[in-house]
Formats: C-alpha cells, structure tokens, sequence
C-alpha cells in the first residue's frame, strides 16, 4: 500500500478528506505510477501534478519521501522500500518561489 500526501488545493479539488490518499500497486512502484494512479482516482486533477501532454512535473510541484526530495531524481526509479511497505507517505508539495 502506497500512502499519498497531496497539497491541501489539490485535496479540495478532488474533494480527498483526510490529509492521505491509499493506493495498492505492486512490483517497483515509481513516481511516475503514482502520479498515473492519482490521475485515474481522481480525473480532475490530471494536469495540476504533471503537464498533461508531456507528463513531466510541474515546475513548482516537488516529490518528497523519506526526508528527501526526489524531484529530480528520475520520475521511473523506484521509490525508497519505506515508502512501497507503506510505512512512510510519499508527498507531493507546492513549492515557492520569490524572495
């Protein structure tokens, strides 16, 4: 089980209550099968994670799991056996800019 942390707009898109999302998938669970997990659960949010048409992730959206980000590792390596055992969430947070 897959334990998901999503940005409080993007709860509110999907009318997600509670602060996570569950998913089961199985094998080496990437990003990139969470992200498309998501997007199934949930239609509305298709392009607020990634673009829809590249699937690359937003510029201001960051991947963390495990006290680390993982935005720029590749979108296809296989998340931390902390995060797929279910025992750490994998977030998704807005990140800021500016100064």
């Amino acid at each position: 089980m897959i334990r998901v942390q999503l940005p409080a707009p993007l709860r509110a898109i999907a009318k997600i209550p509670g602060d996570e999302i569950t998913f089961n998938l199985s094998g080496i669970v990437t990003p990139t099968m969470v992200v498309d997990a998501i997007e199934e659960a949930y239609p509305m949010l298709l392009g607020t994670i990634r673009d829809a048409a590249t699937r690359e992730r937003r510029a201001f959206v960051r991947y963390y799991a495990c006290e680390r980000d993982l935005s720029h590792d590749s979108p296809d390596a296989s998340l931390p056996i902390e995060v797929t055992s279910g025992e750490e969430p994998f977030l998704i947070i807005g990140a800021m800019s500016g100064g």
